[in-house]
C-alpha cells in the first residue's frame, strides 16, 4: 500500500533530479543553436522573400502551346545539324554511324544515333535496313532545297529587316558578329556579307571587316509594328488615343495569378510616354530618356520591333544580348523579358532561353505566317511523322534492289565517292542458306 509518506518523498526526488533553469543551457541546446550571448534578446523580424530574375523564371506561368512548339524546334534543329555535318563532307551523301557516333557532342545528341535515326525514317534513310549508314532521304533534301530559293526569292525583304535594324542602332552601325548569330532567324544566307551586303552597296557600307553601317536613311521604314497595331486599335475598336498611344498588345496565360494593385500599374505603365526606337539620338541613357521607367520601356519597344522582324517571331536570349550596346538596351535582359510576360513569353526547353512574341502566335502557329516561316513548318511537320505512314517507304523502295546496292557514288568520270559499305557478310549468309 502506497502511503503519503512515499509518495512525498518521490516527488521530492523528481525535483532534485530536474535540472535548474539557466540562461547557458538554452543557448547550447540542439533547438537554439542559432543563438548566442549577443543575439539571445535581438528581435527576429520576417523578411520578404526576394524577387529575382530567377524566381521570376522557376514561378512564370508555363503556356503549353510555346513549350510544345519549341519542344518540336529543338527536335528540327538537331536534323538539320546532323544534315549539316553529313553535307560538309566531300566523300558521298552516305555516312557511317560510327562517324555520326563521334559527332555526339557536337550536335547535343544525349541518345544513341542509332536509335535517334531510326526515330525518324522519313529524314534518314537506311540502305539494306540496317544501322551500317545512313544518308538524308530525298524529301528532306527537297524541302531544305526550297527554303534556300524561298531565302533567295525573299532578298528584298531581308534587306528591309538589316536596314530596319540599322535605324535602330544609337551610331547606325552593327557588328557582323551580332547579325551572324541571328542570321537565321533575320532570313539571311550564310554568304551574306556578300550577297547581301555586298550586293546591296548603295543601302549599306563596310567601315571595318566586321562593322557595316547604313548608307542613306528611309523614313517610310521608321515605323514599328506596334505603331501599325495601335492605329488598328484606334480605328477599328474606337479606342481614345490616350489609350493606345504608347501602349503594347498584352496577353496572359491561363492559370496566371493578378495581384492586388497589378491592374493600376499596368495601366499607368501602358500610358507612360517613352522614346521610340526609330527616334535619333546621340546618346541613349536613362537621363536621356526621362527616368528608369521610360528607358526600360523603351528598351521593351526596341525587343519588341526586333522580334517583329524575325521570320518566326522568336530568338533566344543569349543572341539579343549581342545587340545591347548597338542598340542602347543595357539591361538585365532576362529580368526586363520576365517583367513584361504579356508581351513576351520566355521558355527554357533544351537548356537554352527561347523568347516568343506572344501577340504573333496562336495555339502554337504564327498569326501571319511568311514563305520561309512556312518552308521551314513543312521541315517540321516531316519531322514530326516519325514512324507513321513508314508502310509507304517501305512500299515505294524494291527489296530486291536493295539487295545488291553498293553504298557508294559513281561520277560521269568513273570516279567513286563515298564510304565502302558493302554488304559482303550478307551476300555470303544468302549463299550459304538453303
Amino acid at each position: 500500500m502506497v502511503t503519503a509518506d512515499k509518495i512525498l518523498s518521490l516527488e521530492s526526488e523528481a525535483i532534485e533530479m530536474k535540472p535548474e533553469f539557466n540562461a547557458m543551457n538554452i543557448l547550447y541546446s540542439p533547438r537554439h543553436r542559432f543563438l548566442s550571448p549577443f543575439t539571445l534578446f535581438t528581435q527576429r523580424r520576417w523578411k520578404k522573400p526576394t524577387v529575382s530574375a530567377q524566381t521570376r523564371l522557376e514561378d512564370r506561368v508555363r503556356d503549353p502551346h510555346f513549350e510544345k512548339l519549341i519542344t518540336h524546334l529543338k527536335r528540327l534543329y538537331l536534323v538539320l545539324k546532323i544534315h549539316h555535318l553529313m553535307s560538309t563532307r566531300k566523300r558521298g551523301p552516305f555516312v557511317s554511324l560510327t562517324l555520326l557516333s563521334r559527332w555526339r557532342n557536337i550536335i547535343g545528341l544525349n541518345v544513341p544515333v542509332g536509335s535517334f535515326l531510326h526515330k525518324y525514317p522519313h529524314v534518314f534513310v537506311h540502305p539494306l535496313r540496317r544501322n551500317t549508314c545512313c544518308r538524308v532521304s530525298k524529301k528532306m533534301k527537297e524541302l531544305i532545297l526550297l527554303e534556300g530559293m524561298v531565302m533567295k526569292q525573299q532578298e528584298v525583304e531581308a534587306v528591309t529587316r538589316v536596314k530596319k535594324l540599322l535605324m535602330m542602332s544609337v551610331s547606325g552601325t552593327l557588328r557582323l558578329h551580332a547579325l551572324r548569330m541571328i542570321r537565321r532567324e533575320l532570313g539571311l544566307p550564310e554568304d551574306f556579307r556578300d550577297s547581301i551586303l555586298g550586293k546591296f552597296s548603295g543601302d549599306f557600307k563596310l567601315v571595318d571587316l566586321e562593322v557595316v553601317e547604313l548608307v542613306d536613311w528611309d523614313a517610310e521604314l521608321g515605323l514599328a509594328e506596334v505603331e501599325k497595331w495601335r492605329e488598328r486599335e484606334y480605328t477599328e475598336k474606337w479606342l481614345s488615343e490616350f489609350e493606345t498611344k504608347f501602349a503594347f498588345p498584352i496577353s496572359f496565360p491561363t492559370g496566371f495569378k493578378i495581384e492586388r494593385g497589378f491592374r493600376e500599374r499596368l495601366k499607368n505603365w501602358q500610358r507612360l510616354s517613352y522614346s521610340k526606337p526609330y527616334e535619333r539620338k546621340e546618346v541613349v541613357k536613362v537621363r536621356t530618356c526621362g527616368g528608369i521607367e521610360r528607358y526600360e520601356k523603351r528598351a521593351v519597344a526596341v525587343l519588341h520591333e526586333l522580334l517583329s522582324l524575325t521570320v518566326e517571331k522568336m530568338v533566344e536570349v543569349d543572341q539579343l544580348a549581342h545587340f545591347r550596346r548597338d542598340l542602347g538596351i543595357e539591361v538585365n535582359m532576362r529580368e526586363l523579358l520576365l517583367r513584361h510576360n504579356g508581351i513576351f513569353y520566355i521558355s527554357t526547353k533544351g537548356k537554352t532561353l527561347t523568347v516568343f512574341l506572344r501577340e504573333a502566335y496562336s495555339k502554337g502557329g504564327l498569326i501571319e505566317p511568311n514563305p520561309l516561316y512556312e518552308a521551314r513548318r513543312n521541315m517540321l511537320d516531316l519531322v514530326l511523322l516519325g514512324r507513321r505512314n513508314s508502310r509507304q517507304l517501305l512500299a515505294c523502295n524494291d527489296p530486291k534492289e536493295e539487295s545488291n546496292v553498293v553504298v557508294c557514288e559513281v561520277n560521269e568520270e568513273g570516279e567513286r565517292q563515298g564510304d565502302w559499305v558493302i554488304p559482303f557478310l550478307e551476300n555470303c549468309e544468302e549463299s550459304r542458306s538453303p
